[in-house]
C-alpha cells in the first residue's frame, strides 16, 4: 500500500487542509487507523483502540467545518497516553489489579481536546505505574521503538512517542515527573513539551481507583507531545489554564508571549555533558553541531556560566525530593526495607543512588527543608534568565537502548561510550528542569552512526513556556525536525 499523503503532515498542516476541504476528517481518522492495523502488530503503540468512537466523532467534525465552525483542534486525530481518564475505557496505568477499571468521565485535559474539536483514536501503553523510561506491562506488553524493535520508545510516555513517530496521528499527550514527556520524545525523534509546574490542570490523570478530584502532585506536569514544534503550542494553548472548580474559579491564565522572535534575539547558554552523568559522543555531537549552527544564524551562543546552578547539588536534592513523594505509593513492606536500608548508608556516601534511598525515608521536616533549598534554587534560575533567554542541555545520556526489563532498576546498567551507569541516575538531565519546575521543550537533534534518534531540551523561565517553544519552532524551521523510521514509510 503507498504511503499516505497525509500521514506524517503536522497537524498545522491538516488543519489548513481541513479548512479548504483537501482532505476530511473521516479521511484523517481512517489513515491513521489503517496505520495502526498495518503496524501496530510491531510496535504496540496503541493498547487501547476506540475507532468507533473516533469516526464518529470525525462525521461529526465535518459537519462542524461545513457549517463553517472553527475550533483549534478540530478533525485532527490525536492519542491519549492510558494514563488519562476517558469515558467507557479502561485507566490501569499498567497495572493487572485495575484491569477492569472504567472511567466514567473524561479527565479535565481529555474534555478540553475533545472540545477544540479532536478525534481521539485511543490510548497508548504505559509502564507499571508510569515508573520507567520502556514501556511495558503484564496487561498490554511491550511497545517497541519504530527505529528499533529491540529498542525502548521511551517511558512513561512511550506508546505516544512510538505513535507519533509511527505515523498514528500528529498529536499525542502524556506526563512527566522523571522525564516521561522528553525522553520518549529524545528515544522517538519527535517533539514533547513539559509545561511549567501547575500550568495545565491534572483532574482525571490519577491512578485508579482514586477519585478524579482536583490535585496537585508534586513535580509532575501533563503536557503536548507531536511531531513538530508548531503543534506543541496549538495543543498547550487548548490544554492550559486553572481548574474552573478550583483555582480557575478566581484565576484566568496570561501567559507572555515568547521574548523573541528571530534567531538575532535569543541568548542561550549550551550544556552538553556533566562530570556528574556524562552524555555519549553521539548525543555530545548533536548538542554540539546544534549549538554551531545557531552561531551562525546570529544566536548568542555561551558554553559555561557561573550562574548555573550546580547540577550535583541540585540532581542530589531532586532525587531526594522525587522519592520522597514516589514513596507514598510504596507498599509497605517495600517501604520498609528501603527505609532499612537508607538507615544503614555511611553519612558520606553522596551518590545518587543513596540520595535516593534517603529520599524515601524523608521526614516531613527534612522534606520543608529540601523544599527551601527547591527556593532556593529557582531563585538562581530566575538569575540566569535576566542573562539568557534559554539553557539547552542534554535529555538523556545516550540513544534509545534495548529492552531491559528486570526487577529492580537500581540493579539495571547503560553503558556511555563504553563505561556502565546505573540506571536511575538518568533521572539528572530531566530533573534540570523537573526541581525547580520550568519550562521544557524536548526537540530531535539528529541521529546516532546506527540511525537511533538523538534530541535536546530546551529549557525556559517560569511561566515563559512560549520562549523554548518559539526557539524550538524557529530551530525547526531552520534546520528541520522529525524525520519517519524507514521501517514504516508504507
Amino acid at each position: 500500500m503507498a504511503k499516505s499523503e497525509w500521514s506524517f503532515k503536522s497537524a498545522v498542516e491538516l488543519s489548513a487542509a481541513l479548512t479548504a476541504r483537501k482532505v476530511s476528517a473521516v479521511e484523517l481518522a481512517q489513515d491513521a487507523i489503517d496505520r495502526i492495523e498495518r503496524h501496530d502488530d510491531k510496535i504496540n503503540a496503541i493498547c487501547v483502540r476506540d475507532f468507533d468512537r473516533a469516526l464518529s466523532a470525525a462525521r461529526d467534525a465535518d459537519a462542524a467545518l461545513a457549517r463553517g465552525e472553527r475550533r483549534p483542534l478540530l478533525g485532527l486525530p490525536m492519542t491519549v497516553k492510558e494514563s488519562y481518564n476517558i469515558a467507557g475505557l479502561p485507566t490501569t496505568w499498567g497495572n493487572p489489579a485495575q484491569r477492569d477499571f472504567i472511567a466514567k468521565d473524561d479527565s479535565l485535559p481529555v474534555a478540553r481536546v475533545k472540545d477544540a474539536g479532536t478525534v481521539v483514536l485511543g490510548k497508548t501503553n504505559v509502564p507499571l505505574a508510569l515508573a520507567d523510561w520502556q514501556s511495558y506491562n503484564d496487561i498490554y506488553g511491550t511497545t517497541n521503538n519504530p527505529y528499533d524493535l529491540g529498542r525502548t520508545p521511551g517511558g512513561s510516555s512511550g506508546g505516544s512517542s512510538a505513535a507519533l513517530a509511527a505515523g498514528y496521528g500528529p498529536l499525542s499527550i502524556g506526563s512527566d515527573i522523571g522525564g516521561s514527556l522528553r525522553v520518549p520524545a529524545f528515544h522517538c525523534g519527535v517533539y514533547a513539551h513539559k509545561p511549567t509546574f501547575n500550568l495545565v490542570a491534572m483532574r482525571g490523570h490519577v491512578a485508579p481507583p482514586a477519585p478524579p478530584l482536583p490535585f496537585e502532585r508534586d513535580l509532575s506536569v501533563i503536557g503536548p507531545m507531536a511531531r513538530s514544534a508548531a503543534d506543541l503550542a496549538l495543543l498547550l494553548e487548548v490544554m492550559a489554564g486553572p481548574d474552573p472548580i478550583e483555582a480557575g474559579v478566581a484565576y484566568r491564565l496570561d501567559l507572555p508571549a515568547a521574548r523573541h522572535a528571530a534567531f538575532r534575539d535569543f541568548r542561550v547558554l549550551v550544556i552538553d555533558t556533566d562530570p556528574l552523568l556524562p552524555t555519549d559522543t553521539a548525543v555530545r555531537g548533536t548538542i554540539n553541531t546544534l549549538a554551531d549552527n545557531l552561531a551562525k544564524a546570529g544566536v548568542k551562543i555561551e558554553r559555561s556560566s557561573p550562574l548555573l546552578p550546580d547540577f550535583a547539588a541540585s540532581s542530589r536534592l531532586y532525587m531526594r525530593m522525587l522519592l520522597s513523594f514516589l514513596a507514598a505509593s510504596f507498599a509497605p513492606d517495600v517501604y520498609a526495607g528501603a527505609k532499612a536500608a537508607a538507615a544503614a548508608l555511611p553519612e558520606g556516601d553522596n551518590s545518587l543512588a543513596a540520595e535516593r534511598l534517603r529520599g524515601i525515608s524523608l521526614s516531613h521536616r527534612d522534606w520543608v527543608v529540601a523544599n527551601a533549598g527547591r527556593t532556593r534554587l529557582r531563585a538562581q534560575w530566575r538569575e540566569l534568565f535576566k542573562t539568557y533567554d534559554a539553557v539547552i542541555c542534554p535529555v538523556m545520556p545516550t540513544p534509545a537502548y534495548p529492552h531491559d526489563h528486570s526487577d529492580d532498576q537500581e540493579q539495571r546498567r547503560i553503558k556511555i561510550d563504553g563505561e556502565e551507569y546505573v540506571y536511575p541516575d538518568q533521572l539528572a538531565w530531566p530533573g534540570i528542569a523537573t526541581l525547580p519546575g520550568l519550562p521544557s521543550t524536548a526537540i530531535p537533534s539528529g541521529f546516532a552512526p546506527d540511525g537511533l534518534p538523538v534530541g535536546v531540551q530546551i529549557v525556559g523561565p517560569w511561566l515563559e513556556d512560549r520562549t523554548p517553544l518559539k526557539l524550538a519552532e524557529l530551530i525547526e524551521r531552520e534546520f528541520g525536525g522529525f524525520v519517519p523510521p524507514k521501517m514504516f514509510d508504507d
